[in-house]
């Protein structure tokens, strides 16, 4: 591994783990105090972890990719997103087959970290591509 790779892997974790604890406080508080009486279908940690798992697969495969010289950065990132969404689809299959009564507070428990997440990494794909 070069130390480019290890440098660029070593920040973008330290701010993903700072982001998703931030994220997460900020979550779980107002999850507290405005949904205390409903019983959702995935615990929180659930979905962040799900979450983390995957920029960090995303990322990291993009990071080897351009370290080591190779130009269809742009190609691996749209891939890893397509996976992602099959993995989404896989994650709440159980949610969609369960036929939930209230689905307003899971889905907001999911894509509202989802899109702040999807936000960072777009962000952070971009500072690879724009080093070129």
């Amino acid at each position: 591994m070069n130390n480019l790779f290890k440098k660029r892997e070593t920040n973008f974790l330290i701010q993903l783990i700072a982001l998703s604890v931030l994220l997460f406080g900020v979550h779980s508080y107002l999850n507290f105090h405005f949904v205390k009486g409903v019983v959702l279908f995935f615990p929180l940690w659930h979905i962040y972890v799900f979450h983390v798992v995957t920029i960090i697969i995303i990322y990291t495969l993009i990071n080897y990719r351009e370290s080591i010289g190779k130009t269809e950065v742009f190609n691996t990132f749209i891939l890893g997103m397509l996976l992602k969404m099959v993995l989404i689809m896989v994650f709440l299959l159980p949610w969609i087959l369960s036929k939930p009564e209230q689905k307003g507070n899971d889905l907001a428990n999911f894509f509202i970290p989802y899109f702040v997440f999807l936000t960072f990494e777009v962000y952070s794909v971009t500072r690879i591509l724009q080093k070129k």
